[in-house]
């Protein structure tokens, strides 16, 4: 199950994430950080293997203050967290599958890794980092665990995009993969769009 985009996501300016190893412990973390400040939960979900994932955003002190109480109340069960503040604000609805995008001419970027979180930071850079587009965020749901980031632009937006974006999971020992496809097929886009 997961909670669809808050009404005020556009307005957010940071993104938490909490990652549990329980799903009981996951939901308590959900349930006691909405509550104690003012922040949307994006999603909380299951993840693959066996794990809890909640996405939240609002400001950076609300984000801040809710990371911290979702922290606690995970417990033992604590795999990850992770506040980045100031967040791209195209990292909301490519959360959330709902972004618009157009690749006519351009190229896609793709960057796969081990974690939810180095995926969060990879896609904040990669937008920040070059004039791109983020289409999706995919985070560990069937996956295995893993994350990956698709985003658009010209070539060499991509590019310069996707060198930053993949420095610090690559650095952390948790990037799998990535690649710039220029002038993607119409058909592997539609697939993925």
């Amino acid at each position: 199950m997961a909670h669809a985009i808050g009404r005020n996501a556009v307005r957010h300016n940071a993104i938490g994430l909490i990652e549990t190893k329980s799903i009981v412990r996951g939901i308590e973390a959900a349930d006691a950080l909405v509550k104690a400040a003012a922040v949307d939960i994006i999603q909380s979900t299951s993840a693959c293997p066996g794990k809890w994932l909640v996405l939240f955003g609002g400001d950076i002190s609300a984000v801040q203050s809710a990371a911290e109480v979702g922290r606690k109340a995970a417990r033992e069960s604590l795999v990850d967290s992770l506040v980045v503040a100031n967040a791209h604000p195209s990292l909301f609805p490519a959360l959330t599958s709902s972004a618009e995008v157009s690749v006519k001419g351009g190229a896609l970027g793709i960057i796969e890794t081990f974690t939810a979180a180095s995926t969060l930071v990879a896609a904040d850079t990669a937008a920040k980092a070059a004039a791109v587009e983020l289409v999706e965020i995919r985070i560990a749901w069937a996956l295995g665990g893993k994350a990956f980031v698709l985003f658009t632009g010209e070539v060499s937006a991509v590019r310069a995009a996707l060198e930053a974006a993949a420095l610090r999971p690559e650095q952390e020992g948790v990037l799998v993969a990535a690649t710039v496809i220029p002038a993607p097929h119409e058909d592997v886009l539609q697939s993925l769009l």
